[in-house]
């Protein structure tokens, strides 16, 4: 990368709101984002959001794309990575002893925490979040339990406190075969406390999750955004409420059957990585 355009690009990022819009579009890499959403999650002006995604845009770090009639933004990769390995080969001269704190400075927060998951391991731990651990999260929680049981060891939590398993999901998962009796809704901070397993994957599976700052995962897991409908919010009734969430389970059994499915100890972590964001973006089809 040549110097003055990483210099426009540091210049773009600082600046605490163009920076807030980047790291927001980065949790949701590689897919993009609608601007009503990310003015929402931030609190941002229409006006102030526009000019710091031009800003962005005009550095070369984000760009637009038509979904229909709809305008998304998202991160250019491929710039993203040439300003980090700019950073790191030319200002700090590719001297790994100097630079090797700056990969995952998470993981030396934690002795046990590998610096990436072990694909070859034969038991993952696996965490699904969304905003309120009611329904989505709960189904996929359940659904790779079972389906990847041996497997898989899965979890679930929300990132609002205080919420409870909702009834519809409840009978979904009972009418589905799952055992419901040890199931309850658990905030994300559960996971975050010492001697919790270290997640080999993180997914989202809602809109208002991926948008939350959570502080960086223990172990490096790769992650995932299996956005779904919120089926809580289904109005009509109680036969009409019951189909939207016998939807959002079906659309998650056929993608967690998926993920269950891949040839972990064949795939590399970027192939795997690769794979997750295919299964997210079959998702919007």
């Amino acid at each position: 990368m040549e110097t003055n355009i990483a210099i426009r690009a540091f210049s773009a990022l600082g600046h605490d709101g163009r920076l807030s819009v980047f790291r927001l579009l980065m949790r949701h890499a590689p897919h993009g984002v609608r601007a009503g959403q990310i003015a929402a999650a931030l609190d941002m002006r229409p006006n102030t959001l526009s000019t710091n995604l031009r800003l962005l845009e005009d550095a070369g770090l984000i760009r637009s794309c038509r979904d229909g009639r709809t305008i998304l933004y998202c991160v250019n990769l491929p710039a993203a990575g040439a300003l980090a390995a700019y950073f790191v080969d030319d200002v700090g001269r590719s001297r790994p002893d100097l630079m090797s704190h700056l990969s995952h400075p998470s993981s030396h927060d934690r002795k046990d925490a590998p610096a990436m998951p072990d694909i070859n391991d034969t038991d993952f731990d696996v965490l699904f979040i969304c905003s309120g651990n009611s329904a989505r999260s709960i189904f996929a929680e359940a659904l790779l339990r079972d389906i990847g049981r041996g497997k898989f060891q899965a979890f679930s939590a929300g990132t609002r406190p205080g919420t409870q398993l909702n009834p519809f999901a409840l009978e979904v998962l009972k009418r589905n075969g799952h055992d419901v009796s040890g199931m309850r809704s658990k905030h994300i901070s559960e996971f975050e406390a010492p001697g919790m397993p270290v997640m080999d994957f993180v997914f989202t599976v809602c809109d208002t999750a991926a948008n939350e700052e959570c502080p960086p995962w223990p172990g490096q897991p790769i992650t995932g955004h299996w956005g779904l409908p919120d089926p809580v919010k289904a109005e009509g009734t109680d036969a009409e409420k019951g189909l939207a969430f016998a939807q959002a389970y079906a659309d998650l059994r056929r993608r967690i059957t998926a993920f269950a499915a891949l040839p972990f100890e064949t795939l590399s972590r970027v192939a795997l990585q690769a794979q997750v964001d295919h299964l997210g973006d079959k998702a919007k089809t």
